[in-house]
């Protein structure tokens, strides 16, 4: 059964505007009609409707079997005259990062989008395509461009609210009542994860958009070609910056732990100063102990005031002496 709320929207377009919104069964019609081309958005669709899809596109059973399936690498593949593409999608909720899917099937008369888990709506998209004609009557190669750059553009802000959260870390790093050691380890862990994810999203983008400019010139119009460009440019100054914040990010685990074995010496530095200390009345206090019978000075009636007397200043003079070299 086909739950109406899997399709998003279905509209034809025709010498850069929009026609009107179509039904499913409409679409083989419409294609048959000179200068059309069909914008279709279906959001996580069962089988029964990736199968209806199939029909009316006449499309690849690989290509309608993959865009079923979540859990895609970012990939462009080629069916005949119908390209897949596979993008991974990002979006801040609640201060996490969340990732989906967008799967792409476009052709020289239409463009499909299959959007799983966590993906932002492309009603704005649609909505700026339809404000430019002129570069909507390049077809679905705009819809393409569009869609993609939009995926690309929402980096930006997650890689911004990393920056700024690595701030707040750094500040805090030569802090130590702002974050125990533990917590603080936790919290660049998952920095640098959300950073891998999102380099693992980005970095494929860069041979998709390299197969664009250089293949499929039957979808893809040399004036169309520069707007891939800018997509690519934008992607590796993403992949840049994100390389970079990687980096800083090592480097603040690296000192955190060079501090955390700092102050573990600092501890053991000062245990083994007052070892030291207290191994002097120690020795001495063993040493009369002993059971023997006769021990000099035991019947002097000065005598256990000459000895702590000269406990008390031998371990004054080795506690001076290990404040002075910092060890207490």
């Amino acid at each position: 059964m086909i739950d109406p709320a899997m399709i998003v929207n279905c509209t034809v377009y025709k010498k850069g505007k929009k026609l009107r919104d179509i039904s499913l069964d409409e679409i083989s019609d419409v294609l048959e009609e000179e200068g059309t081309f069909v914008w279709l958005g279906l959001l996580e669709p069962n089988v029964e409707l990736m199968n209806k899809i199939k029909e009316e596109f006449c499309l690849h059973e690989l290509a309608v079997e993959d865009a079923y399936a979540a859990h895609q690498r970012p990939k462009i593949e080629e069916y005949g005259d119908t390209l897949f593409v596979v993008l991974h999608t990002a979006q801040l909720a609640g201060g996490e990062v969340l990732f989906g899917e967008t799967h792409i099937l476009t052709g020289p008369r239409f463009v499909v989008t299959v959007r799983h888990g966590a993906s932002r709506s492309y009603a704005k998209v649609r909505e700026h395509c339809e404000m430019l004609p002129e570069r909507l009557m390049r077809g679905p190669s705009f819809v393409l461009y569009s869609i993609m750059d939009f995926v690309v553009d929402n980096y930006r802000p997650i890689m911004d609210d990393l920056e700024t959260k690595f701030s707040q870390y750094e500040e805090q790093l030569f802090n130590p009542g702002a974050l125990s050691g533990k917590a603080y380890l936790q919290e660049l862990y998952q920095l640098k994860r959300q950073l891998i994810r999102l380099r693992s999203a980005a970095t494929p983008l860069l041979d998709v958009c390299t197969q664009l400019l250089r293949f499929h010139e039957g979808l893809i119009t040399k004036e169309g070609k520069a707007y891939f460009r800018d997509i690519y440019d934008h992607v590796v100054r993403f992949i840049d910056t994100g390389d970079r914040l990687r980096e800083m990010v090592e480097s603040a685990v690296q000192i955190n732990l060079a501090q955390v074995t700092i102050h573990q010496n600092e501890i053991v530095q000062t245990l083994a100063g007052w070892g030291a200390i207290l191994a002097i009345p120690t020795m001495i206090f063993s040493l009369y102990g002993m059971n023997f019978a006769h021990m000099p000075g035991l019947s002097w009636q000065w005598s256990f005031p000459l000895v702590l007397g000269g406990i008390i200043t031998a371990c004054t003079l080795l506690w001076r002496r290990l404040r002075k070299a910092g060890w207490l």
